[in-house]
This record gives structure tokens, sequence and C-alpha cells, in this order.
């Protein structure tokens, strides 16, 4: 089957979004004894420390997802090292807007920079990123359960 990325209509878009759940991938960049958290520039956690992710195409495999969304949002190749779990997120608001909702699922994957040092190039979703050992309180109510859940940062 053939991968399908093709653009949606808004309006079809925000129906799909106030009546089903999105199935999504995120990544979990393990490095030198920290995990990459990104700062987002859109909602549904805007300017919140929180992991990359994406939906998945039709057609596209969950792993072949997650180094898409490394690869596309910050740049990196990476090796899929194992799947984490699976995660559901609900939000009040998305990118579409304030008054559309959100409800995801999500396959997490840690993942490893397949090249030793990742050389990070942040896509226009992010402001800014940093490797940490240990969420703070800047970061994101999910990555502190993340980090709770999956033993992160964890090791080769």
């Amino acid at each position: 089957m053939d991968v399908v990325d093709d653009y949606i209509d808004e309006e079809l878009f925000t129906a799909f979004h106030d009546t089903m759940p999105q199935v999504c991938v995120e990544v979990v960049l393990v490095h030198d004894g920290g995990v990459l958290v990104a700062r987002r520039a859109n909602e549904p956690v805007k300017d919140e420390w929180f992991w990359p992710g994406s939906r998945l195409y039709k057609g596209e495999r969950l792993e072949a997802a997650a180094r898409r969304v490394a690869r596309d949002e910050l740049g990196v190749d990476v090796t899929v090292a194992e799947t984490l779990g699976v995660e559901e997120h609900f939000w009040d608001r998305s990118a579409l807007g304030e008054d559309v909702s959100r409800h995801t699922v999500n396959v997490v994957f840690r993942v490893w920079p397949t090249d030793g040092e990742p050389s990070i190039s942040l896509d226009d979703q992010h402001t800014d990123y940093e490797f940490v050992a240990e969420p703070d309180e800047r970061h994101h109510e999910m990555v502190h359960r993340y980090f709770d859940a999956y033993d992160l940062p964890g090791t080769r």
C-alpha cells in the first residue's frame, strides 16, 4: 500500500477531529544520558515543552512514521530502539482553533540518533529544544508522566 500524505481540506480535517480520535506517533530521542524535549510553536500545547510527534499517514508503518517525525521535526536520522507504549491525549483545542478539540492515540517510540552526535535542526513546529535527564516545572505534565512510566532517560 502506498503512503498517503495528501493535504486534507481544513473543513474535512476539522470534522474528523470533531468526531474521531487520530493515531499519532511520538519520539523520545535519547542521547548522552538525556531525552530531547522541544518547545511547541502550535496548539494544542503551544509554548509547552513536549515530545516531537505527528499523525500517522495512511499506509505508513509505525516505525517509519517515528523515523519521519525525527527527520522532519528534528532533522535527525534515528534508529528505533523500541516501542515504549501507547498513550492517549485529550485536548480542548487544536491547531485548527480553540473550539476544535482533539483526541489522539499515540504510539511512543524510544529512538537513538543513527550517527552518534545529533545535529538538531528544528522545523517550524518547535522554537527550542533541550536534552534533559529529569523534567522540571517547565515541562508539560505528560513529560513527567512518560519519565515515570517508561523509566527515562534510559541508556543503550
